[in-house]
């Protein structure tokens, strides 16, 4: 978690400093995202999918919540802060994305339902390919032009195609796929610190001007998602796990693929928040875990004593 955000960070000031050798990973960038959901699909088997048949509420609560809150935070960020139409675009993209998968590490840090986590992203990245063109179609598209069927067909090629084929490879090479899952982060990291060069460095004329209020944005998008999430899930009476979990889903997104799209739909300009979301909800999201993992989680039961006779 320590050396994620450090290698983004270090990938983006190198790229900022030397954008003309960078630029050509632009057009790599769908194919990293690629990379990355197939990674994804190599983690899942199929009893994580499970919590949706046994526990339908929790799931389809954190959904809604996943594509609603942070849509509407984000358009609201955007209105608030008056951004400029590509950096407005670019923010309600990020809002528009399906959860990220750091979120998983991070709820189990925080002590949250890492199953439900687990599950919660999974299916809001399955429903990436019709939500997220058409949140994007509807909030997006009163700044720029949205090609929200173009959109779709991308979010299917980069997302639902990889994972769909890592969920295959692990059921036909279990093996060797339990021997290669400790380097699968790493292979996470360096892809989505090559996307961020990618943004950084087709960006970096802008970046001096409209950095921080692009931080301003991310930080106040991301910090939101976290409360109302929490908030949502206990006005759902759901348990204190579960809130945790919906706190860190909602809040944390998959700006990877929200700032390869603004990259290929929008401008390189409205790539620049999906670029600094990737770096802060990293660092946001392990103060969130150290603050949450000291506090009880309340309803939590007592393990009884094993005695024997």
């Amino acid at each position: 978690m320590t050396l994620f955000p450090i290698l983004i960070l270090a990938g983006a000031g190198i790229a900022f400093l030397a954008p003309d050798t960078f630029s050509p990973l632009g057009e790599v960038i769908n194919p990293l995202l690629g990379i990355i959901m197939f990674g994804m699909g190599l983690t899942l088997t199929l009893p994580d999918f499970k919590v949706v048949l046994t526990r339908p509420l929790p799931v389809l609560l954190g959904v809604i919540a996943q594509f609603t809150i942070m849509p509407l935070v984000g358009f609201a960020v955007a209105w608030a802060l008056q951004l400029p139409n590509d950096l407005a675009a670019g923010v309600i993209l990020v809002g528009c994305a399906p959860g990220g998968t750091s979120s998983n590490v991070v709820t189990y840090l925080a002590k949250g339902d890492t199953a439900l986590s687990v599950t919660m992203t999974s299916v809001s990245t399955l429903l990436a390919p019709v939500l997220t063109p058409l949140l994007t179609l509807w909030l997006a598209g009163e700044y720029m032009p949205v090609d929200g069927w173009g959109m779709a067909k991308s979010i299917l090629q980069i997302v639902l195609i990889p994972v769909a084929l890592g969920l295959v490879v692990r059921l036909l090479l279990p093996r060797v796929v339990t021997r290669a899952l400790p380097a699968l982060p790493w292979v996470s990291v360096i892809a989505i610190t090559l996307v961020v060069v990618a943004v950084v460095s087709g960006s970096a004329d802008t970046i001096a001007d409209a950095g921080l209020l692009v931080l301003a944005a991310v930080v106040l998008h991301n910090v939101i998602g976290y409360l109302l999430g929490y908030a949502f899930g206990a006005a759902a009476k759901q348990p204190e796990r579960v809130r945790r979990t919906m706190s860190v889903e909602v809040g944390m997104q998959n700006s990877g693929l929200a700032a390869g799209l603004a990259a290929q739909y929008f401008s390189p300009l409205a790539a620049l928040p999906g670029a600094v979301f990737s770096v802060w909800h990293n660092i946001s999201g392990a103060i969130l875990a150290a603050y949450l993992r000291r506090r009880p989680v309340e309803d939590e039961q007592p393990r009884e004593k094993v005695t024997t006779g």
